[in-house]
């Protein structure tokens, strides 16, 4: 699937809208901050996470340092397919779980902003 594609499919274009999803405005917002990501970071990989009963399917992407940023998607071949696009590795989350760099990094800045979350 070309970049074009998987983008038009993330904004809604080729696939009926889900409720589940922001609004089109909000769909080019995620796109654009998922590639400002992927370009200013190293070594980002990408994760398909599933969805749950408080969260629909999301894409979270995760560089060397630990740093993360996640996103909503219409579904997960959708979630694949923007990874993809990006030119990331993708993984599903449900078979390899989260990367400890992420938790290290996430832990390191709780401590650094004092919170207990």
């Amino acid at each position: 699937m070309s970049f074009r594609s998987a983008m038009d499919r993330l904004l809604g274009r080729s696939a009926p809208q889900s409720s589940a999803v922001a609004p089109s405005g909000g769909r080019a917002a995620a796109v654009a901050h998922l590639q400002e990501f992927v370009a200013t970071r190293v070594g980002v990989e990408a994760y398909v996470e599933p969805p749950n009963a408080q969260t629909p399917p999301t894409v979270l992407l995760v560089a060397t340092t630990g740093e993360w940023t996640r996103r909503r998607v219409p579904d997960e071949r959708t979630g694949f397919e923007v990874a993809r696009s990006l030119g990331t590795p993708v993984y599903n989350v449900r078979f390899t779980g989260y990367p400890q760099r992420m938790r290290d990094w996430t832990s390191a800045q709780r401590r650094k902003d004092g919170s207990s979350r």
